[in-house]
């Protein structure tokens, strides 16, 4: 394909010490353990450029979420709709909502749920990077579409007892052996890689896997954790090339099985997600062809809010002093997805088409079963899946998980009656491949 152009920008997204981590109920930042990451490609061809990109955030919410997306279109000079950007989901860092800020701030709250200013000025400094890398694409014009299987890493959060409700929930780090001793259960082992390259020369590699990123968190240590680690191997291993990872669909995936949250445990797990990633690349490098299609296309989607929320009772749970920190946050956040729904702002599902392979690119905290689902409608064909994308709606469960209990549904913003709709919506933008 000619004349393709791709574009890469790495920029630091550490927060500074004292930042709220994780929405603000765990210990703030006090040390970087390593740095946190915004990285990301533009894809510059006859169309309006498309950006993929991930950062090392808990995840961003609603106007967050459209304030840097919207910025770095206009960096990238492209719109909105072209732009899609993820948060990989790690916990020792940031978890924005600016609405919660809002209320947080009406009622005297000491701790927000991320810091404004910098968050303003991270997005500043974004501009100029992804700018800065729009101007200086490199000619690109192979494609590899690999994979690799990583082993005794991810495993089903919810572990389901004989009588159809949790029996265990896996966290990242559980340390009850009869949860450790139940079965894997429904996880999606592979991990997918992206390879752009010019004359045989990678350029950059896109990583997708699905699992939540923890080994252990709430200390103060600002981190990436297990998956940024890993991808600075690949860093280490392959200098002059720009290594992103995507989390995909892990609502109800963790390491849990595999983790008891000791200290040591963590370069362990990034040392199976390194194993994997070389996989995956070796894979795709064996299966360099020339780019002949790019192609971008999203679908918008309306979650229904869930039917447990009531706005009136959040707010005044936030207006309570008495509460706890965690439980005023939260309620906040909550707060702010119901107002989002109340303004013309639909979730935009996406599809990145390289050749016969494609990405797709989904919500928030999206159970891995709808991963599962959308390759089972591409049987044969190279699939990868982006989660986290837009944070607000939190959980995005199955119909069944409600019945099941446990903490996702609990918490889970958008209707229970959400799932057949948002498979058909997946469906839907997954089908009529040009």
């Amino acid at each position: 394909m000619p004349g393709l152009h791709l574009g890469r920008f790495d920029i630091d997204a550490t927060v500074p010490m004292g930042h709220p981590l994780c929405g603000g109920w765990i210990k703030p930042a006090t040390v970087v353990d390593d740095p946190l990451k915004l990285r990301g490609v533009i894809i510059q061809g006859n169309d309006a450029p498309i950006v993929l990109a991930a950062i090392d955030w808990t995840g961003i919410c609603n106007q967050a979420y459209f304030q840097i997306r919207d910025g770095l279109a206009t960096a990238a000079q492209t719109t909105p709709d072209r732009v899609s950007l993820h948060s990989v989901h790690q916990h020792d860092a940031p978890f924005c909502e600016p609405y919660a800020n809002t209320l947080l701030k009406k009622y005297n709250s000491s701790v927000l749920t991320y810091d404004e200013v910098f968050f303003a000025d991270l997005i500043k400094r974004a501009q100029v990077a992804v700018r800065a890398a729009a101007n200086d694409g490199k000619p690109v014009d192979q494609v590899g579409l690999g994979q690799g299987r990583v082993h005794e890493v991810a495993s089903a959060r919810r572990v389901i007892g004989p009588d159809g409700k949790i029996q265990f929930s896996r966290t990242s780090a559980t340390r009850n052996a009869k949860a450790r001793e139940a079965p894997e259960g429904v996880v999606d082992p592979i991990l997918k890689s992206v390879t752009f390259s010019s004359a045989g020369k990678p350029l950059a590699r896109l990583y997708f896997y699905a699992t939540h990123p923890m080994s252990y968190y709430a200390n103060g240590g600002v981190s990436s954790d297990f998956v940024g680690l890993a991808r600075q191997k690949r860093d280490d291993d392959e200098p002059g090339v720009l290594h992103v990872y995507f989390t995909g669909c892990a609502g109800n995936v963790t390491a849990g099985k595999y983790n008891d949250g000791s200290h040591q445990n963590r370069p362990i797990l990034a040392g199976r997600m390194h194993l994997g990633m070389v996989e995956a690349d070796r894979d795709a490098d064996s299966r360099l062809e020339s780019i002949h299609t790019i192609g971008w296309r999203t679908r918008p989607h309306g979650f229904k809010p869930s039917e447990d929320f009531d706005y009136d009772k959040l707010e005044a749970t936030v207006a309570d002093p008495k509460n706890t920190t965690t439980t005023r946050n939260r309620n906040a956040m909550f707060c702010g997805w119901l107002k989002r729904l109340q303004s013309p702002s639909p979730i935009l599902l996406g599809r990145l088409d390289i050749n016969k392979g494609s990405v797709i690119t989904l919500p928030a905290e999206t159970f891995v079963e709808y991963q599962l689902g959308a390759q089972e409608l591409r049987p044969g064909s190279f699939l990868a899946c982006a989660a986290y994308g837009d944070g607000g709606p939190w959980y995005i469960p199955l119909a069944r998980s409600h019945a099941e209990g446990g903490y996702e549904p609990g918490v889970s913003l958008v209707s229970k009656q959400s799932e057949p709709l948002y498979r058909k919506a997946i469906a839907d933008l997954i089908a009529n491949r040009s």
